[in-house]
């Protein structure tokens, strides 16, 4: 179904749970805590009031909301972009501007400039920086993470194309690597299947898993509810405040939904667990 005001999820086959990660994988059992976090933009009423929000170490945790719910507002308060009117946010234990290493940030593919001469390899190696540092030169150990993170998105052949040749797929393929390549213990990404084929949104789920195993964090912004009910550990709505967050089975109810994304839900049977569909504003279900 390609009408963005409707999308629907499988609810029940949820991935089981992960085992608990020994405590030598960070200094806190939360990767990301956010508390009450008010951000917005000048002469604008707040776009996320009163957040508070948890990413256990180790997690996959899929963030979902309505266009203009606040998602993209929320990682950049988090990530310093925009200054938080109110709250604090902490990752590994300590408060953000001390942790900044051990984050990366997938922004949304309409927010980089594509046009700018640079190859695919020149982009994920920008992952690599540490703070600024002009004229760096890349060590073998960049290198070598960057070729690994081309590798694990399937663009090894494309290392040497300059950006702006690349369809939208392949761009958000790029800025996933880049990602990856910083090796960081926690991973903003918003918006990361968007134009995405199947196959290839299973493959980049699959390594965010196998990432997830090795004890990263994933906080993955997404309008995908089956990607989220069937591959998250947890799920968290939000529509300018926090709706609700727990495990997918527990989270991605018809109420809750409804709630979030202020449509008319219609669970499906003959499907396992049911089907959720998020409709027209006006209630009418649709054909899928």
């Amino acid at each position: 179904m390609n009408d963005p005001q409707y999308a629907s999820v499988a609810v029940g086959d949820h991935v089981p749970a992960r085992e608990p990660l020994p405590p030598e994988h960070g200094h806190d059992r939360y990767a990301l805590d956010v508390r009450d976090l008010w951000a917005g933009y000048p002469g604008q009423p707040p776009a996320i009031e009163g957040v508070d929000l948890r990413v256990p170490v180790g997690e996959l945790v899929g963030l979902i909301g309505p266009n203009g719910a606040g998602k993209s507002t929320l990682f950049k308060a988090i990530l310093g972009l925009i200054r938080p009117q109110r709250g604090e946010v902490l990752a590994f234990g300590r408060h953000i501007e001390k942790a900044r290493d051990d984050i990366a940030y997938m922004p949304q593919v309409e927010e980089v400039d594509w046009d700018f001469p640079v190859s695919v390899m020149d982009v994920v190696l920008m992952g690599r920086y540490h703070g600024f540092r002009p004229f760096r030169r890349w060590s073998a150990a960049d290198r070598s993470a960057a070729s690994d993170a081309l590798e694990r998105v399937h663009l090894s052949e494309f290392a040497a194309r300059q950006v702006g040749r690349l369809s939208g797929g392949q761009r958000r393929r790029v800025l996933m690597a880049r990602a990856i390549a910083r090796g960081a213990r926690l991973l903003l990404l918003d918006e990361p299947f968007a134009g995405l084929d199947a196959a290839v949104q299973h493959d980049l789920v699959a390594i965010l898993d196998e990432l997830a195993q090795g004890g990263t964090s994933v906080l993955l912004a997404t309008h995908d509810l089956t990607c989220v009910a069937n591959s998250c550990d947890e799920a968290v709505c939000l529509n300018g405040r926090l709706i609700a967050a727990g495990r997918p089975a527990d989270v991605l109810t018809p109420e809750i939904l409804a709630e979030t994304f202020q449509r008319h839900l219609l669970t499906i049977p003959g499907v396992h667990g049911g089907v959720i569909e998020v409709g027209a504003a006006d209630g009418a279900p649709r054909e899928s």
